[in-house]
């Protein structure tokens, strides 16, 4: 039965590559549409607020509607969604009045995909029947990273070949992973998340439990950890360190996406081997450590090391936590799932908002606001102290 399913994990890896094609794309292309439409940057950030905007509430949303669609058909929708989003990014613009107005529909279209995929693909993996569910999810996450690395390195390859004039057709071509995609979720086995006969915890019931709202103040923290650092990246490489954007680009974002992606596929790997909240605990304050090495050392050599020791630290604390929340609220079903990605969600926005807003008040000073943000790996070490305290042996959760 559990070979049966490897289709389906399969399946599900690509589809957490589809979400870092949805999310890092169009980022790409922002000077490119500036020149080629005319489009200020000032609107241009608009799309980048509006993408996870939109996925932040499908979030909240999927809470009512997956059950009663299905899983199924919700990942289909997905795929869907996100194929026709990435090949309006190349039509709308050329047939609507306004080419902004063009782009923002696009955007909307594969955003609502995006964030479908992030409701859906964990719990998905998580009803499999495999060993040991940690690693497995793990290993899922890490398929983000390679996507977001993939995304840059392929989509620069293809520009340097075939110039930027010609990105229509790379936003076509990127459309084909969704389509494929669709395809093997049509005849893969999906397990259910709740065993039949019982029944999925409505939000109400969730939220009367203290260890849920750790673990959601854990989701966010993970979040915001990742992604304090990860946006704004490039532009400390370029403006706190001084170094030109092709090298810093690669030294900042990149190393940070790859060593991400390596702490997860390690655990995957290794997974059954370590104890999952020791290697969070230990994640949390390297984390810490690593923002204070950004912040405090006047180098551009430490800057770039404290970045790339960053995505190392951060790699296991967003899929550490989903299985942790997993286990310890086995009939969470759907909503914890929604829930949950949402408190991240909020987290990779309000982590990158932290520091810009504190940067701005010490005249965009980005290292006072990286040091600011070391709040949050702070805070997630403390819950994860907390969540233990109250998963005691005899404790009952249900």
């Amino acid at each position: 039965m559990k070979n049966n399913y490897q289709k389906t994990i399969l399946a599900c890896f690509i589809g957490y590559i589809v979400q870092a094609v949805v999310n890092n794309f169009a980022p790409l292309l922002f000077l490119t549409f500036q020149g080629t439409y005319g489009i200020p940057l000032s609107r241009i950030t608009l799309l980048v607020t509006v993408n996870f905007g939109i996925q932040l509430t499908v979030d909240l949303l999927s809470v009512g509607f997956v059950d009663r669609a299905g899983y199924r058909a919700s990942m289909l929708a997905a795929h869907i969604l996100a194929a026709a989003g990435l090949v309006s990014l190349a039509v709308l613009p050329e047939i609507a009045p306004d080419p902004f107005a063009g782009l923002l529909a696009a955007v909307v279209i594969y955003a609502v995909g995006g964030g479908l995929l992030e409701v859906l693909v964990s719990p998905v993996v998580e009803a499999c029947p495999t060993d040991n569910k940690e690693k497995t999810m793990s290993l899922l996450h890490s398929f983000y990273c390679w996507g977001h690395v993939g995304v840059v390195l392929l989509s620069t390859l293809f520009f340097r070949a075939f110039g930027i004039r010609n990105w229509k057709w790379l936003a076509c071509i990127w459309a084909i992973v969704p389509v494929f995609n669709a395809f093997l979720f049509v005849r893969a086995p999906i397990a259910p998340l709740i065993e039949k006969g019982e029944k999925g915890s409505s939000v109400r019931e969730l939220a009367g439990r203290r260890i849920f709202w750790i673990f959601l103040l854990m989701m966010l923290c993970a979040g915001a950890s990742e992604q304090a650092v990860s946006q704004w990246a490039s532009a400390f490489a370029e403006k706190g360190l001084g170094i030109g954007k092709a090298v810093g680009d690669l030294a900042g974002p990149m190393a940070f996406a790859v060593l991400m992606g390596s702490a997860r596929a390690f655990y995957g790997k290794f997974g059954d081997r370590i104890d999952l909240d020791r290697f969070m605990t230990g994640s949390s304050i390297l984390c810490a450590a690593s923002y204070l090495c950004i912040s405090l050392i006047p180098s551009a050599a430490a800057g770039l090391i404290g970045c790339a020791v960053c995505g190392l630290s951060v790699g296991i604390l967003w899929p550490g936590t989903f299985s942790k929340a997993a286990a310890a609220l086995p009939r969470g079903g759907t909503a914890l799932f929604a829930l949950m990605a949402l408190a991240g969600d909020l987290g990779c926005l309000g982590g990158p908002t932290l520091v810009g807003l504190v940067s701005g008040s010490f005249g965009d000073n980005l290292r006072i606001g990286i040091l600011a943000a070391t709040v949050f790996p702070v805070l997630l070490t403390a819950g994860i102290s907390a969540s233990n305290d109250l998963l005691l042996p005899k404790d009952s959760l249900y």
